[in-house]
């Protein structure tokens, strides 16, 4: 599977691509005036409790007080107020905690208001990025991600990612963990720590250590709100928790952006820097790579499916519902049985890029066909959990209801991508919509193609607005001449000015129009 990664980056912020075989499966928008983004470290305030939620809420900067609870908080709340107070006294010059005295362990049951007071200093990270009108939510149980290590202050355990399934790979990480960690740091092995040297290993460690350091020495210093510790760029976020899969090119159209991404890589994964590219074409990035294309298809209420079969997405305050529809195509030979189960199965595929691309979180209720099969049920839902394998979110598919619902939790630590895909119209200015223009010389031709197989037409005549028309007959390979090669129909092409911009109509030889 060929993975490209396409950055179109400007003053404004960056939005990150990530194509498989072309096609788009991720789409991640920075806005670079934006703050608190999953796993940075701020220096938050207490400003009062919900007891009823055994909760507090934080100052972090935000316009909102942020959200923590006391079962986010870890057992080792004590041990890090503790190192936070030494590094704001200027007790601490680096974050190395070999001779660091750790405190007792809490309870899970304990109540917030024992281990913090109002108006006292502590160090958080974001684990949920503001959402609406809500602020972000925290932790305080810490964790240091790196290439292959994540890193976490306070425990002694070491433990290897279960994808991993190898247990001799697993006890060799396991051992060369343990033999490089310090005292007082607990490591995760992540998945793309599988066959890596121990040279690899330690330099990993080391940049990880050497973060970790550079946060307490910026806490010593840190006013209310300030970030302490965080990653420069989404792009590189995106990067560093792919490098488990290959690339075949990474690229970019801002030269400077081109050289930071460079060195970034330089240190991150030398291998990659021989594929990451510099665009330098007078179209837009995305479209040249076709991505604003596939944007219009993917983000609207309806996505087709092929041959017929669409989804519609539809959101709620609570949850988001998809509803699978079969359209009139089925094959021929197929029983209504097996058309429905390969008619689901196709819609899995679609909804687990869906719900990747658009970064849907909460609870997810899909409608899918019926299904009377027991075997088909159990195959679809094997086809879903395969398809949403890659899917980094945590996320639980429960079995199909008897009502042929399936339910799917699905992790949000970040506002869903949502991209507008209607146009207004700019003949009623505003009053109704348009489907996007983008897509209209697509469905053209798949019209052309429904009236090619199922009529025996040589001639065909094809009325548009005049901008279509244009288009159509732009340069010398134009459309009339390529449609010709590929479907052995002449197709004339004529404009009606009276037309409104979307509308179009085929006629046969006759002059008289055909509908289907």
């Amino acid at each position: 599977m060929a993975n490209e990664l396409i950055i179109d980056f400007s003053s404004a912020g960056e939005k990150i691509a990530l194509l498989q075989d072309r096609k788009l499966v991720e789409l991640h928008q920075e806005d670079f005036s934006s703050k608190f983004s999953v796993g940075d470290l701020y220096l938050g305030v207490v400003k009062k409790f919900k007891q009823e939620l055994n909760a507090a809420f934080i100052d972090v900067g935000h316009q909102r007080d942020a959200f923590l609870h006391y079962q986010d908080m870890g057992p080792n709340i004590r041990s890090l107020n503790k190192l936070t107070r030494m590094a704001l006294q200027g007790g601490l010059k680096s974050g190395d905690l070999t001779n660091f005295k750790l405190e007792k362990e809490t309870l899970k049951t304990g109540r917030i208001t024992e281990q913090l007071k109002k108006g006292q200093k502590i160090l958080v990270q974001v684990a949920k990025e503001p959402i609406s009108s809500k602020g972000p939510k925290l932790n305080m149980e810490l964790s240091i991600p790196g290439k292959y290590f994540i890193m976490v202050p306070f425990i002694q355990s070491v433990t290897v990612s279960k994808k991993i399934e190898s247990s001799e790979e697993r006890n060799r990480l396991k051992n060369l963990a343990i033999s490089l960690k310090s005292p007082n740091y607990g490591l995760i092995c992540r998945t793309a720590a599988e066959g890596k040297t121990a040279q690899d290993l330690h330099k990993d460690l080391l940049e990880i250590q050497s973060k970790w350091d550079q946060a307490i020495k910026n806490l010593k210093n840190a006013r209310i709100g300030d970030l302490v510790l965080g990653e420069n760029r989404r792009s590189q976020l995106v990067l560093r928790d792919l490098l488990s899969q290959e690339f075949s090119a990474i690229v970019t159209n801002d030269k400077g952006f081109y050289e930071e991404l460079k060195q970034y890589l330089q240190n991150l994964s030398p291998e990659l820097v021989k594929v990451l590219k510099l665009y330098k074409g007078k179209e837009p990035i995305f479209s040249q790579f076709g991505i604003d294309k596939q944007i219009k298809m993917l983000f609207g209420k309806s996505v087709a499916l092929q041959g017929g079969p669409y989804l519609i997405i539809e959101h709620t305050e609570a949850l988001h519902v998809i509803d699978v529809n079969s359209g009139n195509k089925q094959k021929r030979g197929d029983t209504t049985a097996e058309y429905s189960l390969n008619v689901n199965i196709e819609a899995a595929r679609e909804i687990a890029r869906q719900l990747r691309l658009r970064d849907m979180g909460g609870i997810i209720v899909i409608d899918f066909i019926d299904l009377r099969n027991p075997q088909h049920k159990r195959k679809l839902l094997e086809e879903l959990k395969n398809a949403m394998s890659n899917d980094r979110a945590k996320h639980t598919i429960l079995p199909m209801s008897k009502f042929g619902l399936v339910q799917i939790t699905r992790q949000r630590v970040r506002p869903e991508t949502n991209i507008t895909t209607t146009e207004v119209c700019p003949m009623c200015h505003g009053e109704g919509k348009i489907e996007a223009s983008i897509l209209i010389t697509d469905e053209i031709e798949h019209k052309l193609v429904e009236i090619v197989k199922s009529s025996q037409h040589k001639q065909l005549e094809l009325t548009t607005h005049p901008f279509l028309e244009a288009y159509f007959k732009k340069g010398f390979f134009n459309k009339p001449w390529k449609w010709w090669m590929k479907y052995k129909t002449r197709v004339k092409i004529s404009a009606d000015p009276n037309y409104h911009y979307g509308e179009y109509h085929f006629f046969d030889e006759n002059e008289e129009e055909i509908v289907l």
